[in-house]
């Protein structure tokens, strides 16, 4: 049987991992065609979608906050005063290390955990499962994936293979 930490941490961490590589060409592409960073770094897809900068912010929120939540422990706070591509390379590493600290261990018993929070004005709560596998793993993949296609409609050179990594 599929643990938590198991049908969790690595889903996470490669998800983000791969953003980080992403990111990384995204910022290589600014500098070979001589693009202010800024330019991408505050793209949207569209005018009531956050820009590249909150898309990173939110994937690396809703990753610690699911592995925080299943394990049982304090969520890390960060600023979200990142404003350049290794500010948000940090953060991704920063949120990788965060999930790191973490043993297998503190996610027993996860699946059945109460899990009750406020996203914007709605109070939710879920089973630690319902909350991964409905809520935290699809909302980190709709964050990298908008993530992605802003730097791929801004005409960074992007495959499907950048997406899901090695």
């Amino acid at each position: 049987m599929l643990s938590m930490y198991e049908a969790s941490v690595p889903v996470l961490k490669r998800a983000l991992t791969n953003f980080s590589a992403v990111l990384k060409k995204g910022e290589d592409y600014a500098i070979a065609k001589k693009i202010d960073p800024s330019v991408l770094l505050t793209s949207r897809l569209f005018p009531n979608m956050h820009h590249l900068i909150r898309q990173v912010q939110i994937a690396t929120d809703m990753s610690k906050g699911a592995v925080a939540r299943l394990a049982g422990v304090e969520i890390p706070k960060y600023d979200d005063a990142e404003v350049s591509f290794a500010d948000l390379q940090a953060r991704i590493a920063k949120t990788i290390a965060f999930i790191d600290s973490l043993k297998p261990e503190q996610f027993e018993g996860a699946q059945t955990r109460d899990i009750a929070f406020k996203a914007g004005s709605r109070d939710l709560a879920f089973s630690g499962q319902d909350y991964l596998l409905t809520w935290a793993i699809p909302n980190l993949y709709f964050h990298v994936t908008t993530g992605y296609n802003i730097l791929r409609h801004n005409g960074v050179e992007l495959s499907k293979g950048d997406y899901l990594g090695s």
